[in-house]
């Protein structure tokens, strides 16, 4: 692991689309928003921000993230709900996982309200737009500095 924490935030897809999608669900900022509020949120990580809208690239990244990243945020979209693929390639990661959305997805259509990350995450945010990924990567960063510790105390 790098001396310099490395956090992973990824976007599943119609993220590319923040600001002009469902403005009323998904607020007026855009994915380069998102991005810049989540490297300040970062001081003292490297962040690696990415957005797919394919199935198979958000799992590529997500099994480079076991070799490369201190945690991971993830907003998987709609994957969240319909992706097993996504959840068996989380299931591989070692890191804390934070996952996050922008609306709160139990207070949206009945469909939305199972998540397959949500087994293999240490927490989710939801429901407070882009302030989400804020806190998620604030969460994500502290559990992985206690992650680190505990295993420098083993050692």
């Amino acid at each position: 692991m790098p001396d310099t924490p490395v956090l992973y935030v990824l976007n599943g897809p119609n993220l590319n689309l923040l600001g002009v999608r469902e403005p009323d669900i998904y607020g007026r900022e855009t994915l380069a928003d998102v991005q810049a509020l989540c490297e300040r949120a970062a001081v003292g990580a490297a962040v690696v921000f990415r957005q797919t809208n394919h199935e198979g690239e958000l799992i590529d990244w997500v099994q480079e993230a076991r070799e490369k990243a201190s945690a991971l945020v993830i907003n998987p979209a709609g994957y969240g709900h319909t992706s097993v693929a996504l959840l068996d390639a989380l299931k591989t990661l070692a890191i804390p996982i934070v996952e996050c959305h922008l609306s709160n997805p139990a207070a949206r259509e009945r469909f939305r309200h199972r998540s397959y990350v949500s087994p293999v995450a240490a927490g989710v945010v939801s429901g407070f737009g882009p302030f989400s990924y804020e806190l998620a990567v604030r969460a994500a960063l502290r559990l992985a500095q206690e992650h680190r510790a505990a295993a420098d105390r083993s050692v």
